[in-house]
Order: C-alpha cells, then structure tokens, then sequence
C-alpha cells in the first residue's frame, strides 16, 4: 500500500515540476546620473514566446510615461536598450525602469537618480560634423506625408541590422526638436512616427529629420519636411503655392485688360 501511495504522489509532482515559470531580469550599472547622461539597461527574460517584444517603460519623477519601446530579445533571452535624455534634458529626480512581457504578470524594473544642473557647460565638447564623402549612404530613408496632418511617417532600411538608429529632428533655425530610437528588423527595415504641433514646432518653415546608425557617416541620411503652424505642409509647399496664386490672378488681370481695351475700340 505504502508503495502504491509513494507512486501516485510522483506521478502527480512530476508534471508540476516539468514546466518553467517566466522570469524576468533588468539591471544598469548606472544608478546616478547627469541630466545631459545616457542609460544602458540590460535584462534577460526566459520561457516566453520570442515572437512578442519586451516593452520597456520608462517613467519621469512627475509619473509622466517618457519612452515605451518595444524590444527584441536574442536566443539566450538577453535584451538592451540606451536611453537617451528627454528634451532638452532628464529632470531632476528618480526615474522608474520597468520591464514587462505579455505571456507573463512578472515584471521586472530599476531606478536611476538624476542630479545636477541641465546647463550645457562653455567647455563642453561639441562633435563636429563629419567630412562628407562621396559615397552613397548605407542608410535609404522617406517620408509619408498628408497635408494638414499632425504626424510623419518615416521609413527606410540599412544596410547594418544589429545597431539601433537614433532620429533627430531639427527646426529651421537649427534647435534640436525631437529624439526617437528604433530598431531595425533583421532585413533591415524600419519605422517610426514623429508627432507635430505644439510649442516645439512653432516655427514655420523645413524641419530636417536625420537618422544616424553608429559613427560612421556613411550610416546616415536626412529628409526635410515643411511645417506650417504645426502642421504637415506638401511638397507642393506653400511658396508655390502662393507664386501659383498670384500668377494666375496676375493673368486674369491682364486678360481683364485686353479685352476692355479691345470693347474700347469699338
């Protein structure tokens, strides 16, 4: 009897044993920061679908959500992400990292300290531009547009999938506008939508948008696009638009005139 009893109660754990719960890490070896800094988090997630992202959310001391993107995750479940500062800088305070998947209620997060002044300092160095070379870009890049839409659609490919591409929008007078951060698929492929309006994108006029993939000057490409009170312009822009206007009103003067002139005669 004992026996039969020791059997059953194997039989009934072993199958509780044979399945892995999810598990989920995320550290950084930066805990204390510069507002001007950058962050690098690192994490492990295991028994989960590899089909479906790590989402990453990383919120600002106020509880404002400041980033959320969608990370891809290699065979040994190891993920990264470098978080940029928001613009024009971290705010003072404690910021909140959290790691999640959608197969499991598990998460995972850190926290990270920002002190100091946002000032960017007279000696601080400041890249200079590349040389440009005259060789094509490894990276195409393209906008889809709607006139009188707040929203770009920007899309392209490169020739190198295993390093993120950072965006930076730039206004006409040249002030930094936006950052944004994506990865490319493993053909190459990427996209990433920029919201316009607001007191940002007050400036009228061509806004450039540039993506840039490491150091090297041959992994970037930039397209400009024209804002008109914070909104999508098409390329047909706006200037023409108006050279268009007075062209045909000055025609239809002119033809006013002639024929008045001609009625005259008679």
């Amino acid at each position: 009897m004992f026996k039969i009893v020791l059997l059953v109660l194997v039989a009934v754990s072993f199958p509780i044993t044979a399945f892995a719960e999810p598990m989920i890490e995320l550290s950084s070896m930066q805990t204390e920061i510069q507002p001007l800094d950058t962050v690098l988090v690192v994490g492990k997630i295991t028994d989960v679908s590899v089909f479906k992202p790590v989402i990453l959310t990383v919120i600002a001391p106020d509880g404002e959500v400041v980033y959320s993107p969608e990370l891809p995750f290699d065979n040994n479940g190891v993920f990264k992400r470098l978080i940029h500062p928001t613009l024009p800088s971290f705010k003072n305070g404690v910021y909140t990292v959290i790691a999640s998947h959608e197969d499991t209620e598990k998460t995972a997060q850190i926290q990270f300290i920002v002190t100091g002044s946002s000032i960017i300092p007279k000696d601080y160095p400041i890249e200079k531009e590349p040389e440009i070379i005259e060789k094509p870009s490894a990276i195409t890049l393209s906008t889809k547009t709607i006139f009188g839409d707040d929203k770009i659609i920007v899309t392209g490919s490169t020739t190198s999938s295993t390093t993120d591409i950072t965006f930076t929008v730039t206004s006409p007078n040249g002030n930094l506008i936006s950052i944004a951060q994506v990865t490319p698929g493993t053909n190459g492929e990427f996209s990433t939508e920029i919201k316009t309006g607001g007191p940002m994108w007050k400036e009228d006029g061509f806004y450039t948008i540039t993506a840039n993939q490491g150091l090297s000057s041959e992994h970037k490409q930039s397209v400009k696009v024209e804002i008109n009170n914070g909104l999508v312009v098409p390329e047909f822009g706006s200037v023409a638009v108006m050279i268009l206007a007075v062209s045909i009103i000055s025609i239809i003067a002119i033809s006013s005139k002639s024929k008045l002139g001609i009625i005259s005669k008679y």
